[in-house]
């Protein structure tokens, strides 16, 4: 390398896995957007950084000769066009030039790769304000979302990635003698092994977290020696073309090309994602999405594939220390991004015969259901925090299936509304709804609704709520799981019956916590182990199926 990175960073690598051993709280990225850590003009040059981007040609890529100039991105906010325009390359042009990078790339030893991308992550914090009004003028997330999760949370789960590859290809010495008594003579060889890459890799991004659930797969796939070509969601392209620009500048700075980390663009016309999914040369995949599209994406042969898929996340409510408490706490889960996370909760089990209290009293189904349906009134139209919480709805067929959710069999407990934000009057905005629907309507609940929908489902005891969440897990997919109650053989049975779904449980969670929310260096998020998914940031096989090892031996001389 041209530049020392690596005695840079050794502390960073160093510290983060530690921390993926020890599980406990560690940020290297701080989440607050503070002036005493960023710096006073932070915020105010990322807000002008970004709004030069519009209408502009977006031209810090270090990527040659486009075919032409495109994009389609819109301000969930302000329902304007961005009218940023990208270089669009051809996927044969992105796959043959992906294939030459590496070749150069592969044979760069992997601490030196670590350290690259420590180092790219380190000129990502220096753009993480204007990240943040990227990824709000295209997602829809409110600010302090879109800072925390395209910022910080993301540059700490690439951490993550880059932590764990690297580990996992120091895990084995490199050379060894091996000697084997045989009784008047001993074999002696000299091996030597090499953690070998797979080959070109395809991160197929989201429009709801275009980074944060695009850079762990990019960074595995970089750190274990694999050229990366980065496709967006169309409409959400801007948050991840300023970290593939920041990648590709440190690439160049260290004598490598920058096309080991490309970024590929749909055509205004064209979609490109199943060309590149389909070239032979691929060989990794990483993909978030819907479900049809994911399982296209498993069934290609020839292909290490990991994918996060839609899932239908459960709340499993028995028995409570405090309703009140819990009911705030779910109103903010549901509300949080207008349900547009895929950790969000939607379906809502709660006994026919009420919910127990820790003062012996049983709260009836029905007032369960009220208090948490005030819960979310009361949020989205308290006007300091509704709109602040909500955010925009991305993709107007989120706002209508919330609209026609009346096709759910069931009775409506609290419809949805717009609402207005104060700061942007043309904000596709839709509060959330509430149906209750009984168990006996499977149909109803055992799909994904994504946004802003929750289903509370009356079931006859406990015991069938625990039976139906593991079966919605099991058959459809699950993320998270929340679960209330009191009484310790009750938790140990969820936990068994979820864990054999594959589907991590919070328990009794009140307060400024939340069924959402993941942390990095902490929690797995995603299990792979329903059909939710099939990988897990950030476990060793998200790291070590990216290469394999290959042993060279031959005689000790003499």
């Amino acid at each position: 390398m041209k530049l020392d990175l690596l005695n840079k960073h050794q502390d960073a690598l160093n510290s983060a896995i530690k921390a993926l051993h020890e599980r406990t709280f560690f940020a290297h990225y701080p989440e607050n957007p503070s002036p005493e850590i960023y710096g006073e003009n932070a915020d105010k040059d990322g807000r002008e950084k970004y709004k030069s981007y519009l209408n502009e040609k977006f031209s810090e890529l270090l990527q040659q000769d486009p075919e032409q100039w495109v994009g389609q991105e819109e301000s969930p906010f302000e329902q304007q066009p961005l009218n940023i325009k990208y270089p669009y390359f051809a996927p044969e042009t992105l796959v043959s030039r992906a294939e030459e990078a590496y070749h150069q790339w592969r044979k760069v030893k992997p601490a030196d790769r670590a350290a690259i991308l420590v180092e790219s992550l380190e000129r990502m914090k220096e753009r993480f304000f204007e990240i943040a009004y990227a990824t709000m003028h295209t997602t829809g997330q409110a600010y302090m979302m879109s800072f925390q999760a395209s910022g910080p949370h993301a540059a700490d789960r690439a951490l993550e990635a880059v932590a764990a590859g690297f580990e996992e290809q120091t895990r084995f010495p490199e050379t060894a003698e091996w000697e084997k008594p045989m009784g008047k003579y001993n074999l002696k060889l000299n091996k030597t092994w090499k953690a070998v890459p797979k080959g070109v890799a395809l991160v197929i991004g989201c429009s709801t977290f275009p980074t944060w659930n695009t850079v762990p797969g990019m960074y595995a796939s970089l750190v274990t020696g694999n050229p990366v070509i980065v496709k967006p969601h169309p409409k959400a392209v801007l948050p991840i073309a300023i970290v593939v620009a920041e990648v590709q500048k440190v690439l160049k700075e260290n004598g490598l090309n920058p096309n080991i980390c490309q970024l590929a663009v749909d055509a205004d016309d064209h979609l490109i994602t199943k060309e590149l999914a389909e070239n032979p040369k691929v060989k990794l995949i990483d993909y978030t999405g819907g479900t049809e599209f994911g399982n296209y994406v498993e069934s290609l042969p020839g292909k290490t594939t990991f994918t996060e898929k839609t899932g239908v996340n459960s709340i499993i409510i028995d028995s409570v220390e405090d309703m009140d408490k819990v009911a705030q706490n779910l109103a903010f889960s549901v509300s949080l991004y207008s349900g547009q996370m895929c950790t969000a909760p939607q379906n809502f089990f709660i006994p026919e015969g009420g919910v127990k209290t820790a003062a012996g009293d049983t709260i009836s189904f029905d007032e369960v259901v009220k208090k948490i349906s005030d819960a979310v009134s009361g949020l989205v139209n308290n006007p300091k925090a509704g709109p602040h919480i909500l955010g925009a709805i991305q993709n107007p067929a989120t706002t209508e299936r919330v609209k026609d959710a009346s096709s759910i069999k069931g009775k409506e407990v609290l419809s949805t509304c717009e609402l207005a934000n104060p700061m942007f009057a043309n904000a596709r905005t839709c509060t959330p709804v509430i149906y209750e629907v009984d168990a006996t309507e499977k149909e109803s609940y055992s799909r994904e609704l994504f946004g802003p929908i929750m289903l509370v489902i009356k079931t006859k005891d406990t015991n069938q709520s625990i039976e139906l969440a593991k079966e919605m897990a099991m058959n459809y997919g699950a993320i998270s799981c929340g679960a209330y109650t009191t009484n310790p053989e009750i938790k140990e049975k969820i936990m068994d019956e979820m864990g054999l779904a594959g589907t991590p449980v919070s328990f009794n969670l009140t307060g400024g916590i939340f069924v959402n929310q993941n942390a990095s260096f902490s929690d797995f998020h995603v299990t792979g182990g329903n059909p939710a998914g099939n990988a897990s940031f950030t476990n060793p096989e998200f790291v070590i199926k990216r290469f394999t090892w290959v042993g060279f031996r031959e005689p000790v001389a003499g």
